[in-house]
């Protein structure tokens, strides 16, 4: 169980102000011109030492995704992108950060940022995200009044801009490449990768994408240690996480805790429990809605870390938590996803443009039953041709929850399907 003095987000319900000053009086902005003077391969060094895995689901090894950056320019400026599209149901971590601790990213932008040498963060959020973007806009002004970022950020001699840019809502924009795209005035469509961003990212220059809550733990990392965040947690998958909690519990909450928590104790301790009693739990769904849903008999012992939920063939995702009880119609909990993924594909690759719609028409043809059961098997088959077969991870995003309700939940399907032929025959005869 994580402990108070080891919580980054301090003010994650927003009791306190998110003012430049309530900020400093909870640690913020504390000798981060120190940081900055002992350089750009220490900065790196640290957060390789913490073991921090990116936040926004791939969980890529941050302090490596910044050795990418270039050393040495070319004559191009390089820069930070944070990603706050947060666009994945389930998931609420992202805007509490910025509505309620938005002096932490905009600390972790200039840190991060110089540790690469970029020139410039640009902050892409969500356009829904209306009063964390007008948020966040005033906590830049605040840091750049108070002479900490802009013409020589903190009087470190490093100068160094924050802006935030809103999207329009699309959903495909959390993809990296698209995100790029986007800010740049064009349509979000994913790239191919490579060239990488790190090489070529926005307006061709040197790039790297973050996931808002990967920066914003990065100068409490810095300040205690990378050692210190790599003692939280379990091997391979260290330090706090926040989750977000949602669907068939007593009390949904985004809470921080340590990596590899056990499920049932994190909904347990946090949340108030299912509804109901945990007996009453049919399944979760443990990092956002792109990833396998588990039954309750997984539920019951697995940790909420990336390897452990790897090797139970789900994953960690953005930790968004989301809770059915047993009176849940998870066959049709699955075709609303499938829908959502269908509306926000893209349309550029041709087995997610044509696969998500026909997986999507499969699944509401199995919710009335309305289907043969061998048609089980050839929807399966299809997801496995969608899957790794497309520019960006939406195609995987579509396929696995189907995966995973077909994996746990096939007699469910099954039955349906009995019962409706059953019905059928009786009006027949």
């Amino acid at each position: 169980m994580l402990q108070d003095k080891d919580r980054i987000f301090t003010n994650l319900y927003g009791q306190q102000p998110w003012s430049l000053e309530a900020a400093r009086k909870r640690g913020d902005w504390d000798g981060t011109k120190a940081i900055i003077e002992k350089g750009q391969d220490w900065i790196i060094d640290e957060m390789k030492k913490s073991g921090l895995r990116g936040r926004g689901g791939a969980g890529f090894p941050t302090g490596l995704k910044w050795s990418f950056m270039p050393k040495q320019s070319d004559g191009r400026p390089s820069y930070l992108v944070v990603n706050a599209d947060e666009g994945e149901p389930g998931t609420c971590k992202d805007r509490d950060m910025m509505r309620h601790d938005p002096h932490k990213l905009i600390e972790g932008c200039l840190l991060a940022g110089f540790a690469m040498r970029a020139v410039a963060a640009y902050i892409y959020i969500r356009g829904e995200f209306h009063y964390e973007a007008d948020v966040l806009e005033a906590a830049i002004d605040e840091a750049r009044s108070a002479g900490l970022i802009g013409k020589n950020a903190c009087g470190s001699g490093y100068d160094f801009d924050v802006f935030v840019h809103r999207g329009a809502g699309a959903y495909i924009c959390g993809e990296e490449t698209a995100l790029i795209e986007s800010l740049e005035g064009k349509k979000g469509q994913p790239r191919l990768k490579p060239p990488f961003p790190a090489n070529v990212g926005v307006w061709g220059c040197p790039t790297t994408v973050n996931n808002v809550e990967s920066i914003a733990v990065a100068p409490t990392i810095l300040r205690r240690g990378g050692e210190w965040f790599a003692g939280i947690g379990r091997p391979n998958n260290t330090g706090t996480k926040v989750f977000c909690i949602s669907g068939h519990v007593n009390k949904p909450c985004n809470v921080e805790e340590e990596m590899g928590i056990p499920l049932k104790e994190l909904i347990e301790k946090h949340a108030g429990g299912v509804r109901g009693g945990w007996d009453n739990l049919l399944a979760i769904i443990p990092g956002g809605s792109s990833v396998p849903l588990l039954p309750k008999a997984i539920c019951d012992d697995v940790l909420m870390d990336f390897d452990s939920l790897r090797a139970q063939r789900s994953g960690l995702g953005t930790a968004a938590v989301i809770v059915m009880d047993k009176s849940t119609d998870v066959v049709r909990a699955i075709a609303r996803l499938s829908k959502f993924y269908k509306h926000e594909s893209c349309g550029q690759c041709t087995p997610c443009r044509e696969g998500t719609g026909w997986m999507w028409r499969v699944m509401e043809r199995l919710v009335r039953g309305e289907a043969e059961k061998r048609e089980i098997d050839m929807l399966l088959e299809v997801t496995t041709q969608v899957e790794g077969h497309t520019i960006c991870a939406l195609g995987d995003a579509a396929a696995w929850p189907i995966q995973g309700l077909i994996r746990h939940f096939r007699g469910e399907i099954e039955s349906r399907i009995d019962a409706y032929h059953g019905v059928q025959q009786v009006a027949a005869e």
